[in-house]
């Protein structure tokens, strides 16, 4: 059996900047030899780069970006306030604009075209009423999973203008934290590959493919919580 007692656990939890959540996972922990405690954002960023200098943009269901320049364990973060007001260039936030243009569709504002066709089947509605009743339950995952459809569509005119906005505000989370700009940038999630392209030309020459991810980000947080255990006794 598993003796939590001689176990080290490094962990990258999203909302971790909530005190009452992080309260709340914190008393329900076992006995552990020792516990480290982070932002996904941070366990990103230690997989991402092994621990060096470098920002990250992380983008999936929803969005948030870091940064470390310092050898003291600091890092910086924009972005991640989280669904529906941020996140930008997420996967919800993507879906949520997407679905607009469905909507147009459906009350002749706009074309019924492929991509307000391929929405709206995405949801299982064949009218005004079906789509509503899809908004009035529909969830951060549930925008999210309209992103592949822009993607997918991103010839299109309004999809690509989609995109392109969710380019600029990557760029505008680099910018916040590298104003130097001299920082190497990983792209991390399922959507840092889909939307590279998009990212303004100006940051594309530093952009370079994350070493790794946020779980063995978390290996290196217990690595280095184990040592410092070891180095205290």
């Amino acid at each position: 059996a598993l003796d939590w007692s001689r176990c080290v656990l490094g962990c990258g939890l999203a909302g971790v900047n909530n005190r009452d959540w992080l309260a709340a996972f914190l008393a329900q922990t076992p006995a552990l030899a020792g516990l480290a405690v982070e932002s996904d954002a941070y366990t990103t960023l230690l997989g991402a780069h092994g621990g060096a200098y470098g920002v990250i943009v992380a983008l999936g269901t929803g969005s948030v970006a870091a940064a470390a320049d310092r050898d003291d364990g600091e890092y910086r973060t924009v972005s991640g306030y989280g669904f529906p007001s941020g996140d930008e260039a997420s996967g919800a936030w993507l879906g949520v604009r997407a679905i607009v243009h469905a909507q147009h569709a459906l009350d002749g504002r706009g074309p019924n075209d492929d991509l307000a066709q391929a929405l709206l089947a995405h949801v299982g509605a064949h009218d005004r009423d079906g789509l509503v009743v899809w908004l009035c339950e529909a969830n951060q995952t549930a925008y999210a999973s309209l992103a592949r459809i822009v993607i997918a569509h991103r010839a299109h005119p309004f999809a690509a203008r989609l995109l392109g906005e969710a380019g600029l505000q990557i760029g505008k989370m680099i910018a916040a934290l590298d104003p130097s700009a001299a920082l190497p940038i990983a792209l991390c999630g399922g959507l840092g590959a889909p939307l590279r392209e998009y990212v303004p030309q100006i940051y594309q020459p530093r952009l370079r493919e994350p070493l790794s991810d946020s779980a063995h980000g978390g290996l290196q947080l217990a690595q280095r919580e184990a040592a410092r255990l070891v180095g205290n006794a």
